[in-house]
């Protein structure tokens, strides 16, 4: 009986590799009432045809309750500006089809995308919370983030 050769083995676990790559992408942060939002955007050259005037990008978001509190995400406002100045305004519920409730000092992250018809533009936005316990609700800050691409001609922000 002869064995079969073991199979190759990967280089790097995947999802060290995605850890790493979120690490070293560019990190937009803002602190509202003791919620830390963080973005890292990624350039996705695989869903992108520039020659038909589409331009995708991911963005990872990490959102830490900093307070003592226990805090719910019920709602997100975008601004999405591209490249040539023109600006859509999204609103939904949550975030990924969650609501999340974070206790004091937890996270919850997530990743989304975008797509713009130019090589470059930005976003930011805000999420609307509620404190469960008193009612109290407030507004945290998604910092503005750039969405550069290797196709964009000049940085317009």
């Amino acid at each position: 009986m002869s064995q079969k050769p073991a199979p190759p083995r990967l280089v790097a676990d995947p999802e060290a590799s995605l850890a790493e790559a979120i690490e070293a992408a560019p990190r937009y942060e803002a602190t509202t009432q003791g919620v830390i939002v963080s973005v890292r955007t990624f350039w996705l050259e695989d869903q992108s045809q520039p020659e038909d005037h589409h331009f995708a990008w991911a963005y990872h978001i990490r959102i830490e309750n900093g307070g003592t509190e226990t805090i719910q995400l019920l709602t997100r406002f975008w601004e999405i500006t591209d490249g040539r100045g023109k600006t859509d305004h999204i609103h939904g519920d949550g975030v990924i089809g969650e609501q999340p409730i974070l206790i004091a000092q937890e996270v919850f992250e997530y990743t989304s995308g975008v797509a713009l018809p130019t090589a470059c533009g930005f976003m930011r936005g805000m999420y609307h919370m509620i404190v469960p316990a008193t009612g109290e609700r407030f507004e945290v800050t998604i910092p503005a983030f750039s969405l550069d691409s290797p196709h964009r001609l000049g940085l317009v922000h």
